[in-house]
């Protein structure tokens, strides 16, 4: 057999505008690897910080360095072909949407483009033959015009600067515009929107196409009255429906016009043909009708796609446009992007937090909702050691740790600035939510397919019915109407919206709680699965252990016991002893004095040695006192030993000369909210909870019966960890897994869906992640799978909806059913599934499972 070794290289060192594994250019990387004489294979592992290129090679065909080599170099090529741009338009139908993307995909050097119904759009491309400038030039000339835009590289590492080769193509940076640039920004943007307002219909701005509607409908309504009750000449009624087919098909007849022009026949040429049709036979009473209903559901259609796009976009707002700066003795007021990593910012009470950073004078009380959906204000602190804190700012304690747009409390506080306005993490938060609108998820990719195939059918059959005449004795005109009775039957327009819609208002509705879902797939994978598995260590406990149990001897007091541990572990930074100081601590509150222990010494792997009242002492492992001379533990120490074992704990015994005091039990102790949310989940239909743990079973089983999982298996080292989630996907088709984002990495990116709780304090976490829990809050988990839930619910709805209405209709339709009624029928279901979808951006008012726990905000 050939001899294989293997070569682990960090992505972002290869490609350093990607970050995550599935990029485009991460397979264009292993497509050409694999093809190198002496690589046999190469695929991306989800290593815990960042994800990591792994080469399988022959040592006997090609050398270590020459591997190195040809990564290297084909990662560099990559990143100088390709380029990523991403893009804010304006909001724009389903329908358009699917359009403009066609039309971006067809531009010159364009590899991908993605774009979203509220205006994200998201493009690759190839650099030899293009650059962002040109680009967006060329988006102008397409008619899209750019409200904001985020960087070129939304995948470079935050704090990197764009790489050289971007300048030296002339890329135009002007337009990247965090949330602080907002002086230039809203300018530029307000600018914009009148540019699209104007596009979009003239005299009434960007309401111009719900106005037409209605008056639309009010002709329609005018020439049924004069026509019912012969209050005029008939030329009046059909003043009126003419009237009404111009101000209905108006936009209607534009965006025809605009399909026809990209060779695409979408539903909106139908209905103009339909319309069209019905004048044609003298119905013009319908045909008005229909053009109204279309245009109205059009136009509602747009308002929820603009209302969605709105409750994200509020996001970007939060953060103020000036900050105080701390100059020597004094202060200047300065744009926030001109702020810089390590400027120190005054905020007086009740202001808005400027920037990330970290508390370095004053305490008071920070509301974090904005940004982590926390219900109650966290206290907040300076740190010790600003230099150490800004080195290490991702780890820094929630205590010093500030957000940008966050509200600050009743305390006037100084904060060192850890990250600049445009890689904040309201920033990066509106960035990735702009990529994830573009990004579509199975169902309406299924519906999109589906539509591809049921429009042509459907001109097929209207062809076929208009020669019914043919073989059935009937007039010409009766096959020409029931041939237009059907097109309007089975034109899909609620299937086209129906899925959209309710996507992006079930991620506007979770980005206002603090939970940021990366797309559709994450939202209904999660709204379907039935298992979620869980990290132990600071996800379902508080990842900080504590003295929880002080067994004293046959004898001894419980005071004595905790002096002497207390004396040798005062002095060691290993986490046991913090624990069992500060437990210690708590119970001898009311002791005169502390004992003093002399001549310390660790003991490695088993505990501490040192001199407490003149004689020995010992904390440590049982294992330790097997291997020491002098007595071995009583029977009562043991048996204390083994049930506090048995129940989870990780013990200590004590000895004190040759007197054996007790045992001590530390345990890592479940969150306090746990076993809320593991009811809570199992309400919402979630069967198996399952804990996946390093630590022994006895431990995980222990944690397990606390919070009321229905599974735990422990004793898992990293890959154990992924072989179980794989195991478990096998059993029940789709699982969760939820973790810090960080350690957990590996088996996250083997979920189903991957949940990062903390993700506001993590740049890993928010970026490896399919759902991120911005709070370090467990309760957020009930809010973003029940929404989830009724996101999939809504989209079932709309779907049974959409193709019930169009099953029935159209044989209805064959069958005889006028056109009129099939009008308001079909109309009536856009209209309804418009409305279902808005229902979620008022979710968790009423929520049972979210209200609880404090993460449902308005």
């Amino acid at each position: 057999m050939p001899v294989t070794e293997k070569l682990r290289l960090d992505l972002p060192l290869l490609l350093p505008d990607v970050s995550e594994a599935r990029d485009r250019c991460v397979g264009l990387l292993i497509a050409a690897l694999k093809g190198k004489p002496g690589i046999r294979d190469a695929h991306v592992r989800e290593a815990p910080g960042k994800p990591q290129l792994c080469i399988h090679y022959d040592p006997h065909e090609i050398s270590l360095a020459r591997v190195r080599e040809i990564a290297s170099a084909n990662g560099a090529r990559i990143t100088d072909q390709i380029g990523h741009l991403a893009v804010r338009a304006a909001a724009m139908h389903a329908r358009a949407a699917r359009r403009l993307g066609a039309q971006v995909e067809q531009l010159p050097g364009v590899v991908e483009a993605e774009v979203a119904g509220t205006g994200g759009i998201r493009i690759e491309f190839d650099r030899s033959r293009t650059d962002a400038a040109s680009l967006r030039e060329q988006l102008r000339d397409l008619g899209i015009e750019e409200e904001a835009s985020s960087d070129e590289h939304p995948h470079a590492e935050h704090g990197a600067e764009p790489a050289a080769h971007a300048h030296e193509e002339g890329e135009d940076h002007a337009h990247d515009h965090g949330p602080g640039d907002r002086h230039e920004g809203h300018a530029h943007a307000a600018r914009a929107h009148a540019a699209h307002a104007h596009a979009h219909g003239g005299p009434f701005g960007e309401q111009s196409e719900l106005i037409f509607a209605l008056l639309a409908g009010v002709a329609v309504l005018a020439g049924w009255v004069i026509g019912r009750w012969s209050a005029a000449a008939p030329g009046v009624s059909l003043a009126c429906y003419i009237a009404a087919y111009l101000l209905g098909g108006y936009f209607t007849s534009r965006e025809a016009l605009e399909n026809t022009r990209a060779r695409r026949f979408e539903i909106d040429t139908l209905m103009l043909v339909a319309a069209a049709g019905a004048a044609a036979l003298g119905k013009w009473a319908e045909g008005a009708l229909l053009l109204f209903l279309f245009s109205l559901g059009h136009s509602l259609e747009h308002y929820a796609m603009g209302r969605a796009r709105r409750a994200i976009e509020a996001l970007a707002t939060l953060a103020p446009e000036r900050a105080l700066l701390r100059r020597g003795d004094g202060t200047v007021e300065v744009e926030v992007a001109e702020l810089r990593i390590g400027d120190v910012v005054v905020v007086r009470p009740n202001e808005r937090l400027p920037a990330d950073g970290f508390v370095v004078r004053g305490q008071t009380c920070v509301d974090q909702a904005p940004v982590t959906g926390e219900s109650v204000p966290v206290d907040k602190r300076p740190v010790g050691d600003p230099e150490a804190a800004l080195r290490s700012f991702d780890h820094l304690p929630a205590q010093h740790r500030v957000f940008a747009g966050t509200i600050n409390g009743p305390g006037a506080v100084d904060v060192m600035v850890a990250r600049r306005s445009s890689e904040s993490t309201m920033a990066r938060v509106v960035k990735l939510v702009t990529e994830a609108e573009a990004q579509r998820s199975p169902t309406q990719n299924f519906t999109e397919r589906f539509e591809r195939i049921f429009v042509p059918v459907v001109l097929v059959l209207v062809v076929l019915l208009m020669f019914a005449w043919v073989v059935v004795d009937e007039p010409f005109s009766a096959s020409f109407y029931r041939a237009m009775a059907v097109l309007v039957a089975a034109s899909p327009c609620a299937l086209a919206i129906s899925v959209p819609s309710a996507v992006l208002s079930g991620v506007a509705r979770a980005g206002r709680s603090g939970v940021l879902v990366k797309g559709g797939a994450p939202l209904e994978n999660l709204g379907t699965l039935t298992a979620i598995a869980f990290d132990k260590t600071g996800t379902l406990t508080e990842g900080k252990p504590r003295l929880t149990d002080a067994v004293a001897a046959a004898g001894v007091a419980q005071g004595e016991l905790l002096q002497v541990a207390l004396a040798l572990e005062r002095h060691s930074d290993h986490p046991l002893a913090a624990a069992v100081v500060a437990g210690a601590g708590d119970l001898l509150v009311d002791a005169p004095q502390f004992a003093e222990a002399h001549d310390l010494r660790s003991i490695t792997g088993r505990g501490v040695r040192g001199v407490v009242g003149g004689e020995a002492a010992y904390v440590g492992k049982p294992v330790l006192f097997e291997e020491l001379p002098g007595p071995r533990p009583p029977a009562d120490v043991l048996e204390a030993n083994d049930r506090l074992v048995g129940s989870g704990r990780t013990t200590m015994i004590v000895r004190h000369g040759d007197r054996y005091l007790g045992v001590l039990g530390v345990m890592d102790t479940p969150r306090p909210v746990a076993a809320g949310v593991m009811k809570a989940l199992q309400a919402l239909g979630i069967e198996r909870l399952i804990m996946i743990s390093g630590d022994n079973q006895k431990v995980a089983d222990a944690v397990a019966r606390s919070v009321g999982l229905t599974e735990a298996r422990g004793d898992l080292l990293p890959e154990d960890k992924v072989q179980a989630i794989q195991a478990l996907r096998g059993q029940a088709g789709k699982v969760a897994m939820v973790g810090d984002g960080v350690n957990d990495a590996p088996a996250m990116a083997h979920a189903t869906v991957g949940i990062a709780m903390g993700a506001a304090g993590s740049d890993v976490a928010l970026e490896t992640a399919d759902v991120a829990l911005m709070a370090d809050d467990l309760g957020q988990l009930p809010f973003a799978v029940g929404l989830s839930r009724q996101t999939s619910r809504i989209i079932r709805q709309n779907l049974w909806v959409s193709l019930g209405v169009v099953a029935v209709l159209i044989p209805a339709t064959i069958l005889g059913l006028n056109i009129g009624v099939a009008v308001l029928f079909h109309e009536g279901s856009t209209l309804l599934v418009v409305g279902n979808a808005l229902r979620l951006l008022a979710y968790g008012a009423g929520d049972a499972a979210a209200k609880p726990l404090g993460v449902a905000r308005g």
